[in-house]
């Protein structure tokens, strides 16, 4: 019974929230660390949701990624300064391989043949816009499929690992 409380209790908190996300779509979270920017990723190596890809899919896919980092930079960057990340190409880990067929066409298959690479520019700057940081960075993971990665329920889970590396190997916290 007090699971279903705590269950009903979490639904409408996340409803709450959605609702009031509803409300003003372009508010952002009081806090957010981090600003990121996709330039012309119809021309991006590889954002595809299927063999034929759709911009709808790619943009999903964008949007996980956008998410992830600027959850993940409330962690790596400390409070009062701001991320700016504008990507230039990003080809996910895995590709889709259209000789298997109708019916495997539209599957990307992980392989260590096809590893994650992310271009981007970034920029670390403090509360008054002085910049503390930037650079430009080319992510590669030749070795991603020998990694102990545990949330392999996520579809972009490689990609993810690989920018979880250089947040952490760039903004190391000092505890």
């Amino acid at each position: 019974m007090k699971t279903s409380r705590i269950l009903v209790s979490a639904m409408l908190g996340l409803a709450a929230a959605g609702m009031a996300c509803a409300a003003d779509p372009d508010a952002k979270p009081v806090g957010v660390r981090a600003d990121v920017t996709f330039v012309q990723p119809e021309k991006f190596a590889d954002v595809r949701d299927a063999y034929a890809p759709s911009e709808m899919g790619r943009n999903g896919i964008l949007d996980q990624l956008r998410d992830y980092i600027v959850s993940r930079a409330n962690y790596y960057v400390p409070e009062g300064q701001k991320l700016t990340i504008s990507f230039t190409d990003i080809d996910l880990a895995g590709d889709f391989e259209p000789w298997r067929g109708s019916q495997g066409m539209d599957i990307r298959v992980v392989k260590d043949i096809y590893p994650p690479k992310m271009d981007f520019d970034f920029k670390l700057t403090d509360a008054d816009g002085k910049v503390l940081k930037e650079g430009k960075r080319q992510l590669r993971d030749l070795v991603f499929m020998s990694k102990l990665n545990l949330n392999t329920n996520d579809a972009l889970h490689f990609d993810k690992a690989l920018l979880e590396d250089w947040l952490h190997n760039e903004f190391p916290r000092g505890n």
